[in-house]
């Protein structure tokens, strides 16, 4: 309770205080609020966030449920199979391995050295501002394991007789899909929507690490949260970045509400 309940409505309060650790928090009402609407990098950050999120957690839904539904088709070795696309989720963004991943896209890294076996030329994948954030995006959607594991649990409760009805009606594979698998699977997918997208908005040490903590190159990695962060303990800004906190709280909550007010023209309930 201590260290959650009294942060939470201290960094409320120093929200509408101009404070950078030296000196007493002084009252400046909504001027930090109304300071990130001419903030650059601010705005920066909340469209690389914005980019980041709208692609990776589409991308990293599709491989899952893909996955999910290879796996289930009841091939041999499926334990194994299911370990081996779940680690990634367990490794996460971590620091080690975003720095591994920083290796595999380097100049002179296995990347690289695959394509230019195919004649095509070195790509700066993690110093180049047309590529850096596609690395993460990529980075993010290899860590889809969890959803799959969620997935595939869920393609497990769909009765098999659904698919064999509607085989001998002469249903498609794709009309099979499309009317019995993603309306059944619906509620999961709203579940695993849900998850990732507050993940994404809260992006932070692959921005970090990627480029030693600068959002480069060019700011193209500067998700919402780095920049919180180099505002806070960086430029100890502490007013100004608790106020970026609760801007950021209050962009998850509208996107949570949205999705859920979303769910009732497509999530089916029914069993």
């Amino acid at each position: 309770m201590l260290f959650t309940v009294v942060p939470f409505f201290a960094s409320l309060y120093l929200a509408f205080t101009d404070y950078n650790l030296l000196n007493t928090p002084e009252w400046i009402g909504l001027e930090n609020f109304t300071a990130m609407f001419s903030d650059p990098a601010l705005l920066q950050s909340l469209k690389v966030t914005f980019v980041y999120t709208f692609v990776s957690v589409p991308l990293s839904l599709a491989a899952a449920l893909g996955v999910a539904m290879i796996l289930n088709r009841g091939i041999r070795g499926l334990p194994w199979y299911r370990a081996v696309f779940y680690l990634p989720s367990l490794l996460g963004a971590s620091v080690a391995v975003v720095l591994l991943w920083r290796y595999i896209f380097g100049l002179n890294g296995v990347v690289n050295a695959f394509l230019g076996r195919f004649g095509v030329e070195r790509i700066a994948w993690t110093s180049d501002p047309d590529y850096a954030l596609t690395t993460l995006i990529i980075l993010h959607v290899w860590t889809f394991g969890s959803p799959m594991v969620i997935f595939l649990a869920g393609l497990r409760q769909i009765p098999v007789m659904y698919y064999e009805a509607a085989a001998v009606d002469g249903a498609s594979k794709w009309r099979r899909f499309r009317s019995i698998t993603l309306p059944l699977l619906s509620p999961i997918i709203f579940f695993n929507l849900i998850q990732s997208l507050i993940a994404s908005f809260q992006t932070f040490t692959q921005g970090f690490v990627m480029n030693n903590g600068g959002g480069g190159p060019a700011n193209s990695t500067l998700f919402y949260n780095l920049y919180l962060y180099q505002q806070g303990f960086n430029q100890f800004n502490m007013g100004y970045a608790s106020a970026m906190a609760w801007t950021l709280l209050v962009i998850i909550a509208a996107f949570t509400a949205l999705t859920f007010i979303s769910a009732k023209y497509w999530v089916n309930y029914d069993n």
